[in-house]
């Protein structure tokens, strides 16, 4: 039997033709990817091969998404046009989610925040460092990253922190980065570079709202812990 071709299969079995028949909702997560890779291999059809992705990833979509190329092919295979398509697919969702937002967003408390970025970085294996600037009425201007590092650390210019904040004439900045351990307590690099912006700020009379960290999907603020001076 050639497992390579869909349309061998019974109508019932082809993710495509269900989608059609049935709505996108009526489609399993293992249907989904296969329609995104397209053709199986010699052993196992597309949706099998799906299932097989997902099972290596302990059914997660959430871990599927953390992939990279190089690692979605290291599955049997998934090569890099079946790789792409994935990572492609995850990325789109992302962007989605994050241009919703950001049309809607008015900052009324951290949670708002994480909302805001956390597609931007709950995935990521290494520390970024962004900045949201805010007007006076508390709405969004504009998001920058200003560093990406290592697995533990980025170096953060305050520099440039202060030199886009000034060009966005912002009124107030929320600092977000992410702790790719999954550790949500700040360093004291994290405290003293947060006061060290605080004070920049200020010269500007810019304020400082909070500075959140994120890890996985959960949440750290400064300012809900009562530790932003």
């Amino acid at each position: 039997m050639n497992r390579l071709n869909l349309k061998s299969w019974a109508e019932d079995d082809r993710p495509r033709e269900k989608l059609l028949q049935h709505g996108i909702s009526a489609l399993s997560d293992a249907e989904l990817i296969a329609i995104l890779i397209g053709i199986g291999n010699r052993e196992l059809t597309a949706v099998e091969l799906a299932r097989k992705i997902l099972a290596e990833q302990n059914y997660e979509i959430n871990r599927l998404a953390k992939l990279s190329i190089a690692e979605l092919m290291q599955t049997k295979g998934i090569g890099q046009a079946k790789a792409i398509s994935i990572a492609a697919a995850f990325e789109l969702g992302k962007r989605r989610e994050s241009e919703q937002i950001k049309t809607e967003a008015k900052i009324r408390s951290s949670q708002d925040i994480y909302n805001l970025m956390a597609t931007e970085l709950r995935d990521l294996p290494v520390e970024a460092f962004w900045v949201v600037m805010l007007n006076r009425a508390n709405r969004i201007i504009d998001t920058h990253k200003v560093s990406q590092g290592g697995i533990s650390a980025t170096v953060v210019d305050l520099r440039l922190v202060m030199q886009k904040a000034i060009e966005k004439l912002a009124s107030g900045l929320v600092l977000v980065h992410n702790h790719p351990s999954g550790n949500l307590e700040p360093s004291e690099a994290d405290k003293q570079l947060t006061q060290r912006i605080q004070q920049a700020a200020k010269i500007f009379d810019i304020n400082v709202l909070d500075h959140i960290i994120i890890a996985d999907h959960r949440y750290y603020s400064f300012a809900d812990e009562g530790i932003l001076s």
